[in-house]
């Protein structure tokens, strides 16, 4: 009976530990995103010289009106999610900027990835966001509380969806 008691306090020990593991927060992959980095996907090792500027994909976009399918864009990135690294925004010549989501929640970056220069391989389109979502991305980024309430207008902007990124600079 008591070989029996103490296996049972062993597996609830065990499946406790188990459990209090699996619930711990997980934020961001650790990494300092150096020069050749790479996350998500197979990025092609060739894969900055057919990247276009953010201004050249805007200008796509705009005369296309459609999604542009296996694009690769260049750009610095100024804001990564600081809750898991499943987004980040890019720095557009005009000093706005795009956001970026990771395909199917697949992968994730290091927010030691701001301010580096990335080239991103994946599908890009314009897209109306709402105000939700503007809000929701807002408050992920631990923007002041004025910032997030002065959001009220939904906003048609790049939407990027990345297959992989490499880091570039």
């Amino acid at each position: 009976m008591k070989f029996k008691a103490i296996l049972f306090a062993i597996a609830v020990s065990a499946s406790t530990l188990s459990f209090a593991q699996e619930t711990k927060k997980a934020g961001p992959p650790a990494g300092n995103a150096l020069v050749g980095d790479t996350y998500g996907n197979g990025v092609a090792s060739n894969i900055e010289s057919k990247a276009i500027s953010v201004e050249k994909l805007n200008k796509k976009l705009k005369k296309s009106n459609k999604k542009i399918e296996n694009v690769a864009v260049k750009g610095k990135v100024t804001d990564v999610c600081d809750k898991k690294g499943c987004w980040l925004t890019i720095q557009t010549e005009d000093d706005s900027k795009f956001f970026v989501k990771m395909k199917d929640y697949a992968f994730f970056v290091p927010t030691a990835l701001k301010g580096k220069t990335v080239v991103l391989d994946g599908n890009a389109e314009r897209k109306i966001t709402s105000v939700d979502e503007q809000k929701h991305y807002a408050e992920d980024a631990k923007k002041p509380q004025a910032e997030i309430d002065a959001i009220t207008t939904p906003k048609e902007e790049i939407r990027f969806v990345a297959n992989g990124i490499k880091v570039v600079n």
